[in-house]
């Protein structure tokens, strides 16, 4: 990752000062162009710098959106989809300036159908909002990436998170979705039936388009129904390679763990100061399992063996849901925590995924890596699909510095890489990893931009994110 790869997008500025007044026309009060407002739907969470649009769309129907489109369509300027902006890579900054699609204001869960373990959301619905409305259903929306995220930017980033291992990312979770195309015109991917050979999966296609290739409006996603019974706890171990030892034979040995967590000792530190946490200051994983009571006292005792195997434990495990949701805040938490190992730094968030029998590898060599580099960058991970994050503090005034983290960064996905896995398990590409698509996926890049043509011949869709220049 470097600023350098960033992709240049050229400014319409003819095209964008008649959208504004068109769009003032249209919507009156809901669209503004105050700076604040539109340097808020800029903001990141990385280093790279915000890059405002020129005005924001507070849009409530698809109707709304199609208008806002073909106006930026018919004069090519550019529309970038805004949710709570929770993403890390850059993906709702604005390079060429143009129109925020703020989709909050929809927010209304249309249809959920119990017998069929399925709902119908608009985009701006959040996680915690919809498992909220499930509550006396039985059932719950599992994919939890941590932030309390909109389900249309989960969907467009192709999200995941903690409970990724047994119930998957959400690519496998979206049975359907409508969307808005660079050409204004709407489409729907698909019904609620479970499975389908009808054409092109389109569906998936959108899934993890990054808003490049259309708006998603609608949504029709899978739910589960809620355990019987659920336990989890943690595992401290004498190093972060035996702990990932342990995830690659709990996973081989097929115990169907719902969440197992990789939190290396210096994160455990920030976590055990942050949220009063009472644990060993060593790596540790964070696990819970889903069943029935027979179950998941089975499962935990299953690991608790494998812990002691590698040199871990004891696991501490309890199925009281108030000790669990203060696990499992801590390491929701855990982003916040890190921040205090370096008062006044901002942090650098990255992630890869590798295939398992790899992880306790890279792990090792990340480690070594940081320890060379002389970096603050603790370490988290989902570690049951092989996916961690690191987290790299640092002073994005210092050129130094900012130097170092992305040689850093960059060694980190081209170990990844190279170990037959990806860039980003769950972060997207955006702008921030713009630099290493063609190293993973080589002339698939092609592929990727004839696609972009073909759908966006105007380049007005997220312009910038994804693809190399």
């Amino acid at each position: 990752m470097a600023l350098s790869d960033l992709v240049t997008v050229e400014r319409n500025e003819d095209g964008i000062a008649a959208v504004l007044g068109i769009l003032k026309q249209q919507l009156g009060e809901r669209f503004q162009t105050g700076q604040a407002i539109r340097e808020q739907h800029a903001h990141t969470t990385t280093y790279i710098p915000t890059q405002a649009p020129d005005g924001v769309a507070f849009c409530e129907t698809t109707e709304e959106v199609r208008s806002v489109v073909r106006a930026c369509a018919a004069h090519r300027v550019p529309v970038i989809a805004f949710g709570v902006g929770t993403s890390l890579e850059g993906h709702v900054n604005a390079p060429g300036g143009g129109i925020s699609v703020d989709l909050s204001r929809m927010s209304r869960i249309l249809a959920v159908n119990a017998e069929d373990l399925d709902c119908r959301v608009e985009p701006g619905v959040t996680r915690e909002q919809l498992n909220q409305h499930l509550r006396d259903t039985g059932l719950f929306f599992p994919i939890d990436p941590g932030a309390n995220a909109t389900l249309g930017g989960m969907a467009a980033t192709r999200a995941s998170g903690t409970n990724a291992v047994r119930y998957g990312t959400m690519r496998e979770n979206v049975l359907s979705l409508t969307a808005v195309m660079a050409d204004g015109e709407t489409v729907t991917t698909g019904q609620r039936a479970r499975k389908s050979s009808a054409g092109y999966d389109l569906t998936r296609l959108l899934v993890g388009s990054e808003g490049t290739l259309g708006i998603i409006t609608e949504l029709t996603l899978k739910l589960q129904g809620i355990p019987q019974a659920i336990s989890g706890g943690v595992c401290p171990f004498p190093t972060l390679e035996a702990a990932s030892q342990a995830v690659i034979q709990t996973i081989q040995m097929g115990i169907p763990v719902a969440r197992i967590e990789l939190v290396n000792a210096l994160q455990m530190r920030a976590m055990k100061t942050y949220s009063k946490l009472d644990y060993p200051e060593s790596p540790c994983l964070f696990l819970e399992f889903h069943g029935s009571d027979a179950g998941v006292a089975e499962q935990a005792e299953t690991f608790g063996m494998i812990a002691e195997e590698n040199g871990g434990g004891p696991f501490l495990w309890t199925s009281v849901a108030e000790e669990r949701s203060k696990l499992w805040k801590a390491r929701h938490d855990a982003y916040w925590a890190s921040l205090t190992l370096r008062p006044g730094a901002k942090g650098l968030s990255t992630d890869v995924c590798v295939p398992i029998s790899r992880l306790a590898e890279c792990v090792a060599a990340t480690e070594a890596d940081i320890a060379e580099m002389g970096l603050i960058a603790p370490i988290v991970g989902h570690a049951g699909d092989g996916n961690f994050h690191v987290l790299a503090l640092m002073d994005p005034e210092d050129a130094g510095e900012v130097a170092l983290v992305e040689r850093f960064v960059a060694r980190l996905n081209m170990r990844a890489i190279a170990m037959e896995g990806t860039c980003t398990g769950e972060h997207g590409i955006g702008q921030g990893k713009v630099g290493f698509l063609k190293a993973e996926h080589g002339h698939g890049v092609e592929l990727m931009r004839q696609i972009k043509r073909a759908l966006d011949p105007d380049n007005i869709m997220n312009p910038g994110k994804i693809l190399p220049a």
